[in-house]
């Protein structure tokens, strides 16, 4: 067991990544909203996509390469999709989680004075945005991200011990009973939160190329990150961001479920709002701890996806054109960071619906997904060994079946 224990690593890594937007906005949201009568979403989405997620480490660990040696293996077409999907989605998901993090560091550190450039009015939160992506691209060009890696069990950890804190306060304080009738939404504005809200529940199903990475990695370092390592690590991470998915839903649900009040669009009233959520239960003495956790997990999220999205990038340009090019990870982690920056200033730095936009795209791409990572799992290029029994067998064909139907039924209602 302590073995199992010092292996922890890319699942506490998966769970760093995926605790930010989908648990701090969206599950918030949907208790505030919808009180508990989104909770079987929530679970649903979690159950469907685990098996897509849990075939990264397998199959980085089964055979020594990542998911993307794997889609190269399955031909070069589904490979160009990837690289085509991922194009499409890295710079709304990149401005999504970024945006988030500097609406906590307003909220936790002060504003900026807006000035004038031209006809634009920079804002604070836009200031902050660039400032934020300045650093993590300064600790990722010195190699510092070890530092945070190491830090992630204890972030991991502060943020679930106040969840469970705020959550049994807050049940302790309300004299209201809790309805748990469920609620499925009707029409089409409720649909596309519901959508959004299962997006990224608990991440983007690309994240699994990530975990593939990290896996690897993780070999490299210990030697000793076996498949029964990963899978017991993954299982531990993927546990924690269910719990605490339903520690966000019930928070937003006792807080601000029939309140009258609602979540802010702008990322710095609905940062405040959030810390806020805790020191109605805890008590104003857990706003800076609170929001410390809350701010370092949302920049971990920000620093995983600037680094992960440019090295999956610089990986398939190499397998795609057989030869290291010009478009390498520095070249890529500099596109996406000038690529964030202009969508903040020129198209949008509405916290909502920078949100909506990278969560709906996630979700109707996360077929392919599915279904790619199930194929190559199932196939010749895993030993047999580690292919999924009849219940992982069966729990994808639905999973598959339930990100297809849902999707087609979001197209349908717009």
């Amino acid at each position: 067991m302590i073995t199992k224990l010092k292996n922890l690593g890319p699942g506490l890594l998966f769970a760093g990544a995926a605790i930010g937007v989908s648990h701090l906005v969206q599950s918030t949201r949907a208790g505030a909203d919808f009180g508990l009568g989104l909770l079987w979403a929530l679970l649903l989405v979690n159950i469907c996509k685990y098996p897509f997620f849990q075939f990264g480490p397998r199959y980085a660990t089964a055979t020594g390469e990542s998911l993307l040696d794997g889609y190269n293996k399955l031909g070069k077409s589904v490979l160009a999709v990837y690289y085509i999907l991922n194009l499409a989605t890295m710079f709304t998901i990149q401005a999504a989680v970024t945006i988030v993090t500097a609406g906590l560091a307003s909220s936790l550190f002060g504003g900026f004075e807006a000035f004038p450039i031209g006809n634009k009015t920079i804002n604070s939160i836009e200031i902050w945005t660039v400032i934020i992506l300045f650093i993590c691209l300064i600790i990722l060009t010195l190699g510092k991200y070890k530092l945070l890696d190491r830090l992630m069990k204890i972030i991991i950890i502060t943020l679930t011990i106040s969840t469970i804190l705020a959550v049994s306060i807050a049940l302790l304080n309300n004299n209201e009973p809790l309805s748990f009738q469920q609620i499925l939404p009707t029409n089409t504005i409720e649909i596309g939160f519901l959508i959004a809200f299962m997006g990224w529940m608990p991440a983007p199903l690309d994240v699994s190329v990530w975990q593939s990475i990290w896996a690897i990695e993780k070999n490299e370092e210990t030697k000793q990150y076996s498949p029964k390592s990963a899978l017991f690590d993954f299982n531990i991470g993927y546990l924690g961001t269910i719990l605490i998915g339903i520690g966000f839903l019930l928070l937003g649900t006792l807080v601000m479920y029939h309140s009258g009040e609602t979540f802010s669009n702008s990322a710095s009233v609905f940062s405040g709002q959030l810390i806020n959520m805790y020191t109605r239960s805890l008590g104003n003495w857990a706003y800076v701890i609170i929001g410390v956790a809350a701010f370092t997990t949302m920049f971990s999220t920000t620093l995983t996806t600037l680094d992960a999205s440019p090295r999956a990038m610089a990986k398939t340009t190499t397998l795609l054109f057989k030869k290291s090019s010009k478009f390498n990870y520095t070249f890529w982690i500099a596109l996406l960071s000038i690529g964030t920056v202009f969508i903040f200033l020129f198209f949008a730095s509405e916290m909502g619906l920078l949100i909506k936009i990278a969560t709906i795209l996630s979700f109707i791409t996360a077929p392919f997904y599915a279904i790619i990572n199930y194929i190559l799992i199932s196939s010749k290029h895993t030993p047999k060994e580690w292919h999924p029994s009849k219940k992982l067998h069966l729990l994808s064909l639905l999973g598959i079946a339930f990100l297809i139907g849902f999707s087609v039924w979001y197209l349908m209602s717009l």
